[in-house]
């Protein structure tokens, strides 16, 4: 209704002087507008708030389009840099702060698998797939690189719409593996996307891949040590100086400058922004937040939750907006019924790719926690949640897409804007068509007297002695610590992750936590 009452006129005379506030003030009204009516809808059983924000993005796309007598569908224009350093940033972060530890680092080596591998098998499929099928229906014009591009574009996930639906309380192994390979994912494939821009596609052989899998292991390991480092170093000093004590702004303003600093700092490196804001996250939330006052603690979960449900309403609204860039649409040579067949042959690659690895590395993690003391079997029936959840796909594929096909939102070449318009087409689809379907299939696969199926068991408590000796010590004789080692080898050849998590909870509460802050107990998360 609001842009309804703006004529063209009207837009257009107040425009010559605020060329970037009208655009902005409308687009902040229509994120309000979006807020109040996700509140109605709330308790749907079909829509959530990804869904709800597409669908307004559409809406005002029709009615800008409307407006400006079909030349334009778009408020603002889309800038892949703005995303990845304004928008991306807090979603991430708020991802590592809010995530449940205990149950993340449980089931660490299946997030892992998912979150990494799976983006391999799903990449080369995706890649193989379309490079084989698009030139029989008169899509041609790309090259290599375009293709192993398309290839990690549409690897990368969004999981928001069946996190929704899931409660960690209830389904806290569900919901740690979805949670967890939705935000590994979305870093693996920014990460195997920046490396495929670097390869020559010229000479693609043996020595190649071993190069991709070296650069690749080199990116995640040294950004992920730089987001720990960042997140240790505010922890440290809000323990040592103790902000609270004068003004509680100062450590609330800290956490959230060294959280950007580190993010800054990885691709000022030329790493991965967003595994280094994660894991950032994760220690700032895991140390540093047990170093703040009560009224900080509480005040940080609610801040950062605010800005990364602003970046993410505010990219699916875009989203929906550009759906109508008719523009885009004009620029493409293809028929309209031949860019349905592009879309739909994406899809199947997704459904397809996606298969080819949730059923595999699930028994391969069930066979790795086969002797595990905890209930930690994923079902065929969370195999199939996983395996739905990890079929739409989201901002970081739009990214993604305008990052390697535009140049600040703008393309003048029919195959890239072919390439734009069908990702926008299939992460509508997908969050609009899998979205409505995701609550009414978690419930029949998921009823509420089986949620609690797959549920995490208590650890046995560690003893005292334990605790003070997490590993070997100086104290005891030679033999003894070679029994300790034995029993410890063999702990971790008949539990390898468990047993990884247990001795790592030992030198966290034995030495980590009594440096950079944290309760030091048994039960912490």
């Amino acid at each position: 209704m609001l842009l309804m009452m703006m004529s063209s006129e009207y837009v257009m005379k107040l425009g010559e002087g605020h060329a970037h506030v009208v655009p902005v003030t409308v687009f902040v009204a229509v994120l309000c507008l979006c807020l109040v009516i996700g509140h109605f809808l709330q308790e749907n059983r079909w829509v959530n708030e990804s869904i709800t924000a597409i669908l307004i993005g559409c809406l005002a796309g029709t009615i800008i389009l409307f407006i400006s007598k079909g030349k334009s569908s778009h408020i603002l224009r889309f800038d892949e840099e703005v995303f990845f350093i304004y928008l991306l940033p807090p979603i991430i972060f708020n991802a590592g702060f809010q995530v449940k530890k205990k149950q993340f680092f449980h089931n660490f080596f299946t997030i892992m698998l998912f979150g990494v591998v799976g983006v391999f098998i799903s990449t080369t499929i995706i890649s193989a797939g379309s490079m084989w099928l698009f030139p029989k229906f008169g899509f041609v014009g790309l090259t290599t690189r375009d293709y192993l591009g398309i290839g990690t574009i549409f690897s990368s996930t969004d999981t928001v719409c069946t996190l929704q639906v899931l409660h960690q309380d209830e389904t806290p192994l569900l919901y740690s593996l979805v949670f967890g390979e939705g935000v590994v994912n979305d870093a693996t494939s920014v990460v195997l996307f920046n490396t495929i821009q670097k390869l020559d596609v010229n000479r693609l052989h043996g020595r190649q891949a071993v190069r991709i899998l070296l650069d690749f292991l080199y990116l995640f390991s040294t950004s992920t040590a730089l987001g720990v480092s960042a997140g240790l170093l505010t922890a440290y000093v809000l323990k040592g100086l103790y902000f609270g004590r004068h003004c509680t702004v100062r450590e609330i303003a800290l956490m959230v400058l060294m959280a950007y600093l580190s993010y800054m700092l990885a691709e000022l490196l030329n790493l991965s922004g967003i595994l280094t804001v994660f894991f950032c996250g994760i220690f700032m939330s895991h140390y540093a937040w047990h170093n703040t006052t009560e009224s900080s603690k509480i005040t940080t979960r609610h801040v950062f939750a605010t800005m990364s449900f602003i970046a993410e309403t505010f990219i699916f609204l875009y989203v929906g907006m550009d759906a109508l860039d008719i523009e885009k649409w004009k620029l493409s040579k293809l028929r309209v019924w031949t860019l349905l067949v592009i879309c739909t042959i994406l899809i199947f690659l997704i459904l397809l790719g996606r298969a080819a690895f949730v059923f595999p590395l699930s028994f391969l993690s069930n066979y790795a926690n086969r002797n595990a003391s905890r209930s930690s079997t994923i079902t065929f029936k969370h195999q199939v949640i996983i395996l739905w959840a990890g079929l739409m796909r989201g901002a970081v594929s739009i990214a993604l897409a305008f990052k390697e096909f535009t140049h600040s939102g703008v393309t003048w070449d029919p195959v890239n804007a072919t390439v734009v318009t069908t990702t926008v087409i299939a992460v509508l689809f997908s969050t609009i068509v899998f979205g409505f379907l995701t609550k009414p299939l978690v419930s029949c696969l998921l009823p509420p007297h089986d949620a609690n199926i797959g549920d995490l068991s208590r650890e046995p408590t560690i003893s005292k002695e334990d605790m003070r000796l997490p590993l070997l010590s100086f104290e005891e004789s030679a033999a003894t610590n070679v029994l300790r080692a034995k029993d410890s080898l063999s702990m971790l050849l008949e539990r390898p992750v468990h047993t990884i998590h247990h001795y790592w909870r030992r030198f966290d509460d034995a030495y980590m936590r009594p440096l950079f802050g944290g309760p030091r107990n048994n039960n912490s998360s």
